[in-house]
């Protein structure tokens, strides 16, 4: 899985580099500057970031989408837990909020306090759904359980991929300040912050 996230971060950003290279080459526009190009991959960047970063996000939602499923379906098929229950709910609406974004991240407090948060949710669901007598015939409870485990198990697939891409990006902007400038692009000529927890070779 971790193969198949980075290829995937490096053929979008080698992709929509190779088209922009392949409109300075054929392009009949004399005027068509360093700048402009520069500019043109820098663009290419930004996308490539925020796909990234959405394809990630997105899959992170879509877990705790299945975690309040499986405190819904938990909710119905049991009477005695419902205040523990409520908790967790409160807990799962919480997550959201403690989420990184893209600036925050730049303080690793933030990524861990989500993470230990996500990773205690996770782990006190799936053994409250697993301990349910009728988990062994509920079909639903299952898939829930499953699609939370492997939503979990992406996380660091996903922030893989993302650094990949943000590693090209700020040594790309170190390699094209001069460039950058001339197109006014000095506003962004920020780096991005990498996850840094994740091995990346």
């Amino acid at each position: 899985m971790r193969k198949i996230v980075a290829g995937l971060a490096i053929s979008i950003c080698g992709g929509m580099l190779m088209s922009c290279g392949e409109k300075s080459a054929n392009g009949s526009d004399s005027t068509f500057t360093k700048a402009d190009s520069v500019t043109d991959r820098y663009l290419a960047f930004q996308d490539s970031m925020l796909q990234s970063w959405n394809v990630m996000i997105n899959d992170d939602n879509q877990k705790i989408k299945s975690m309040h499923d499986l405190l819904h379906e938990l909710l119905v098929i049991t009477t005695d837990e419902r205040d523990q229950l409520t908790k967790y709910e409160e807990q799962l609406d919480q997550l959201t909020r403690l989420r990184y974004t893209q600036k925050s991240m730049g303080n690793a407090d933030v990524i861990e306090e989500y993470d230990f948060a996500s990773t205690t949710l996770v782990r006190e669901l799936i053994a409250l759904a697993e301990s349910q007598a009728e988990y062994p015939k509920n079909t639903t409870l299952q898939k829930l359980v499953e699609d939370i485990r492997l939503a979990d198990e992406r996380v660091n697939n996903y922030r893989e991929g993302y650094d990949l891409v943000v590693i090209q990006y700020n040594e790309f902007l170190e390699k094209n300040k001069t460039y950058l400038k001339e197109a006014n692009r000095e506003d962004s000529l920020e780096k991005k912050h990498l996850f840094q927890m994740v091995s990346v070779e």
